[in-house]
């Protein structure tokens, strides 16, 4: 990895326990398998768990746990006990590129004109709540799709809306919740349009938000740790890697603009008990190398991150003492 303006963090904490009294609370990191493509799932788990890290951000697809092929629910309780004995939690993520459709990356998406197609991506999210409830993840990552050339923006979030109620229904039965997740160049691409789906919906208890640390770098107007303070309230998945202002390209860190111990320090500030997913989609040739580095990195972050913040810091908008 490069040693750019990424900042390098200790170890991650125990699921579930909150932080001692006065104490900032302990990230937990895991690492995304759609970053580990070329290996099995069983060979991913037992390389991140030999790591260290506490859990994998597992997403449904055609190499690991194909949420099309037979015998899903046999298959998922495998995945369960396997995960069980190496001591690893896990969030279910489902942004494979081609499981529903080999020819359209991410299609169909919920916002597809085709009311079948977007039953098809209706039906793979309520499908990945009960795979989640199976493991017990906590928390199964989804988002909008780019809106479809012709569609009116009113139509575009209309049937967003409409095509969610079905998921956040079996997230509801299922006790797991659903994190969207702004993306760049998406109907939901910022945490305003969050704000805005949240709202058009009745601002249900079961939709949270993943954020993703270098999408806040790339659009949003705030700092990515002004972006965690804001989200702190909806915040169910966080996915992380660095990233440089204007430019959607998942980077190791180092290599881009983030300052990674700000960020850190703000996430643990809110409390957050999920996982913190190392998202580096497009480096699989090099995962087990990536993955190695990537949890020295953020462990050496974090350990920053456990400084008093900077005076600067502590006096910008929604800086923390």
């Amino acid at each position: 990895m490069g040693g750019g303006a990424g900042t390098v963090g200790s170890g991650a904490g125990v699921a579930g326990e909150p932080a001692a009294e006065g104490a900032p609370n302990r990230l937990r990191f895991g690492y995304g398998t759609n970053g580990l493509t070329d290996l099995r799932l069983d060979d991913a788990l037992g390389l991140l768990a030999d790591l260290g890290y506490s859990g994998v951000g597992l997403t449904l697809d055609h190499m690991h746990l194909d949420p099309l092929a037979p015998d899903l629910a046999a298959r998922t309780r495998r995945v369960a006990r396997r995960l069980t004995r190496l001591g690893l939690t896990a969030t279910v993520e489902t942004g494979a590129r081609y499981v529903l459709d080999p020819r359209r990356k991410h299609g169909p998406s919920l916002l597809d004109p085709d009311p079948q197609r977007r039953a098809d991506r209706v039906r793979l999210l309520i499908r990945a709540v009960q795979v989640a409830a199976d493991l017990d993840a906590h928390a199964v990552h989804c988002f909008s799709g780019i809106t479809p050339d012709g569609t009116p923006e009113a139509t575009a979030w209309q049937r967003l809306a409409d095509t969610l109620a079905p998921v956040l229904d079996a997230a509801t039965g299922a006790g797991v919740p659903l994190a969207i997740e702004p993306e760049p160049g998406h109907l939901l691409g910022t945490l305003a349009d969050f704000h805005h789906l949240r709202l058009l919906l009745g601002d249900p208890e079961p939709l949270g938000l993943t954020l993703d640390i270098g999408h806040c770098q790339c659009l949003e107007p705030q700092s990515p740790a002004d972006c965690v303070r804001a989200a702190a309230p909806w915040l169910r998945h966080v996915q992380i890697e660095d990233m440089r202002r204007g430019v959607h390209e998942h980077l190791p860190f180092g290599d881009g603009e983030i300052d990674f111990p700000p960020v850190l320090r703000a996430l643990a500030a809110t409390g957050y008990q999920g996982l913190t997913v190392v998202e580096l989609p497009r480096h699989s040739h090099a995962g087990p190398q990536l993955a190695s580095q990537s949890l020295e990195f953020l462990r050496r972050a974090d350990e920053l991150a456990a400084t008093p913040p900077t005076a600067h810091e502590a006096s910008a908008p929604g800086g923390t003492s």
